[in-house]
């Protein structure tokens, strides 16, 4: 699907009138919130010069293939820049799969053995070849979440990754993706 299919979807979970069936009921609840603040950064997320600049240099065509579900915290968190880099370039184009619906895709994509999105694997266009891939965060919220998932509850841990998303302001999301889009 592409991102406004994509939205349209968000937006309906959110209001709780799924327009595809859901196939994990139980995640559902966070949706509602997860809409809430991906729809924060469509509206006051910017690019950094640096990333427009890339972005606009590419001197090949890509796809970029999006792995997500809507109940993911963080894909709230970043696949609104992914969009923003997405609308930049006419080199790029994403298509988005939800994890849930396409388990063989996120078989080839694993996190460590665990099936962690959001998921971007960036593709040459022209040999299909991927180019590589990021996610399901940026390096230094994985490993402050690694340093103190067993000390912690959940609850607790999801407070502490968001408040580091809402300081971070979507930077390291562009940064870790543009160094890999200069070395192309």
């Amino acid at each position: 699907m592409n991102y406004n299919t994509y939205i349209e979807e968000f937006e309906h979970r959110a209001k709780g009138m799924p327009l595809r069936p859901i196939m994990k009921p139980e995640y559902e609840k966070y949706t509602k919130l997860n809409y809430s603040r991906s729809s924060r950064w469509e509206k006051k997320g910017e690019l950094l010069n640096e990333t427009k600049e890339v972005i606009k240099g590419l001197n090949q065509d890509l796809d970029f293939i999006l792995i997500t579900e809507p109940w993911c915290g963080d894909a709230a968190h970043s696949v609104p820049f992914i969009q923003m880099m997405v609308a930049e370039s006419d080199r790029i184009r994403m298509e988005i799969y939800l994890r849930d619906e396409f388990p063989e895709l996120m078989e080839k994509y694993h996190t460590n053995g665990a099936h962690s999105i959001p998921k971007l694997v960036v593709r040459d266009r022209n040999g299909g070849a991927d180019l590589f891939v990021w996610g399901p965060r940026p390096q230094e919220l994985e490993n402050i979440r690694l340093e103190l998932k067993d000390q912690m509850e959940y609850s607790e841990l999801s407070q502490i990754l968001q408040k580091w998303y809402n300081q971070d302001q979507g930077i390291s999301v562009q940064k870790e993706i543009i160094e890999e889009l200069k070395k192309l």
